[in-house]
């Protein structure tokens, strides 16, 4: 029996998918199913196409766009600060983390390098960033598969990172604190900072992992339902372009915080011979859904070993860097106190003057959670990126998708996209 569209055409697709359907797809039981943007597992922004055959999944087509947002080309409009505030909204999951992206390729661009203290607390914000996109990846994983109590879990402690969050920048969601050179502002208070972040890596954090590997880890329900689903060998794992958990989960040992090292994890990162900070990378080898969320539990307590070491050693000092008074953005109480303050402050914003680039071209990544977040930027010698291209882990994620899916039920397609992580925003962009 040829293959004939439904009745209402095809539920929405494009002719030329259609088409494609028609000529190649043939057997009795295979029809065409739209899995998504509504479905409550692709969040409203995520699309696939599925061919079906029975209960499995023949082909799957993933369709991006549905919150394409033109951030790329905003950069060119925004200057070097301004732009954190789009930045932060691509991975909207652990925002700072996006901050501390751009204006590290920023900072490349402009050879600027960090104070101590600046590179102390961005690190430390950086793995508070992985542990609160790891929380809600495993524990929205698990509310996919069913098992909303581990959302829970994980949900009720990125709050604790939130009051961190709002604590340092002002804001709870977006920080956009960062800014070239340093931060719009200082901690205001160093203690009372130390005090919120050990209370959460010390007791709030370790009871969590407690709580998910207890609930879940040996839950006979939730490992059939992962262990051997979506798996991707090593060498295809890199051929695909995949990088962070998706990646090591493959047996693919890299990360950009031991390979290509910066801030903290850099040897003699504040130019007195520091040491690099210690930690494991967390690698597997099976491949699929289990492993890459085993990756990530195993993660969370590495980024609590990072944060162990550096919060009791955060250095005095600026939190941004004076070597060029033109780049740096005055704190409040300079500009209310310092002419040459008021000065800079209203050649930067109110005049809308901002600072130059250099004339080139810089890429710069980090290791965000993930995978590889980095940014390639063009600078004309304006107040704005000439270009700005991201490389988001998300896209190189989802374009396996198809390769993940194949022969597998359609019930596993929630599995293997929670356990992917695609965030639609930076998706998109």
């Amino acid at each position: 029996m040829p293959y004939t569209l439904m009745p209402d055409e095809g539920y929405g697709l494009e002719v030329e998918t259609l088409e494609y359907l028609k000529e190649h797809v043939q057997g009795p039981d295979r029809w065409v199913l739209n899995f998504g943007p509504q479905h409550p597992a692709t969040h409203t922004t995520l699309r696939l196409v599925l061919e079906i055959d029975g209960e499995r999944v023949a082909r799957a087509t993933p369709h991006i766009g549905y919150l394409h947002s033109g951030f790329e080309k905003l950069a060119e409009h925004h200057d070097w600060n301004q732009y954190v505030c789009t930045a932060s909204r691509m991975d909207y999951i652990s925002p700072i983390v996006n901050d501390i992206a751009w204006h590290h390729a920023v900072e490349r661009l402009f050879g600027v390098e960090l104070t101590p203290r600046c590179t102390v607390v961005r690190t430390i914000l950086m793995e508070l960033g992985r542990i609160q996109n790891h929380l809600l990846c495993v524990g929205a994983a698990a509310l996919d598969l069913g098992a909303f109590t581990s959302f829970l879990y994980g949900f009720n402690e990125r709050e604790r990172i939130y009051d961190i969050i709002e604590y340092v920048s002002g804001q709870r969601f977006h920080p956009d604190w960062t800014r070239v050179g340093g931060a719009w502002r200082d901690i205001p208070d160093d203690e009372v900072f130390r005090r919120m972040v050990r209370n959460f890596i010390d007791v709030r954090l370790p009871n969590a992992i407690a709580d998910l590997e207890n609930l879940c880890n040996r839950n006979r329900i939730f490992v059939d339902r992962l262990q051997g689903v979506g798996v991707i060998g090593r060498d295809e794992a890199i051929a695909w372009g995949l990088s962070g958990p998706n990646a090591r989960a493959s047996g693919v040992r890299r990360d950009l915080r031991k390979d290509e090292p910066f801030m903290c994890y850099a040897p003699n990162w504040d130019g007195n011979g520091a040491d690099p900070v210690r930690f494991n990378v967390a690698v597997a080898s099976d491949g699929d859904c289990l492993s890459r969320y085993l990756v990530r539990l195993e993660e969370m307590k590495q980024s609590r070993a990072v944060i162990d070491q550096l919060i009791d050693r955060i250095p005095g000092g600026p939190i941004d860097t004076v070597r060029d008074a033109k780049l740096r953005v005055p704190q409040k109480a300079e500009v209310y106190g310092s002419i040459e303050s008021t000065i800079q402050h209203f050649e930067l914003y109110m005049h809308n003057r901002g600072f130059t680039s250099p004339v080139g071209e810089s890429y710069a990544s980090i290791e965000g959670p993930n995978g590889e977040m980095g940014f390639f930027l063009v600078g004309s010698g304006g107040r704005c990126a000439f270009r700005a291209k991201c490389r988001p882990p998300s896209f190189m994620s989802f374009q396996a998708f198809p390769k993940l899916m194949e022969g597998h039920q359609l019930a596993d397609v929630v599995a293997i996209i929670g356990s992917l992580n695609i965030i639609a925003a930076e998706l998109d962009r």
